[in-house]
């Protein structure tokens, strides 16, 4: 049997549907309610901040009431039993992962953050983010969401990369496979000599290039298998 000590994990915004979460790309999702454009770019941020701080409070209001679902205790448990290493990587800013009890890599920002446009210094966000709010370290007004925007480069890349150089196992829960670079880590670890398996509610636009796939709501199939690797 193949040797497993190393496991990266991709976690997209499938694994927090099931908490009450709207996925992005589904029929009634966020981005089926806002064009992206208006909500999720340096440009509209600085076109219509009133707007973009509204989407962004919004969002956060009901991260901040959502609680994590059997997906993402199953990871924590997962992360905190298993005998090598896990790294958890995660597309979504809702901080659930978190709320579990699992450490994570946050490759697009979190919602529970403040970023200073004009200093980067990065603070925690209040529950509502006003325009023009000022920055606790420079004074100047230019308080946005730490979320990685469309355009902008995502966060942690060198360690995500050495992170899946040295894998053993690669497994990507309820993505889409659509967002690079978080498309593209199932090729990075086939190059590397990982196995790869999908977790999934349906098939995604990388699912050709995984060895296994497990398709169903992400509370039945992550806790069964984890279970499956702890035993």
């Amino acid at each position: 049997m193949r040797r497993t000590d190393n496991i990266v994990i991709l976690t997209g915004a499938g694994i927090s549907a099931e908490s009450g979460l709207g996925t992005f790309r589904d029929e009634g999702g966020l981005w089926a309610q806002h064009r992206i454009e208006d909500v999720a770019t340096p440009e509209a941020f600085a076109r219509d901040p009133a707007l973009v701080h509204r989407f962004y409070n919004a969002r956060r209001e009901q991260a901040h009431a959502a609680a994590p679902n059997a997906a993402h205790e199953a990871l924590a448990r997962l992360q905190a039993a298993w005998r090598g290493l896990i790294t958890l990587v995660t597309q979504n800013v809702d901080g659930l992962h978190e709320k579990a009890g699992a450490s994570v890599i946050h490759m697009h920002g979190e919602l529970s953050r403040a970023l200073c446009a004009a200093c980067d210094h990065r603070w925690d966000a209040p529950l509502v983010m006003e325009t023009g709010e000022v920055c606790p370290a420079c004074g100047i007004g230019a308080a946005r969401p730490d979320v990685v925007w469309f355009g902008e480069f995502p966060y942690h890349m060198e360690r995500i990369a050495d992170a899946l150089q040295s894998c053993d196992l690669f497994a990507a829960i309820g993505t889409s496979g659509q967002v690079y670079p978080a498309a593209g880590f199932v090729e990075e670890a086939r190059m590397a000599g990982a196995a790869t398996i999908e977790l999934n509610l349906r098939d995604s636009d990388t699912s050709f290039a995984f060895d296994e796939h497990i398709i169903g709501p992400a509370s039945k199939t992550v806790p069964a298998w984890v279970d499956r690797l702890l035993a």
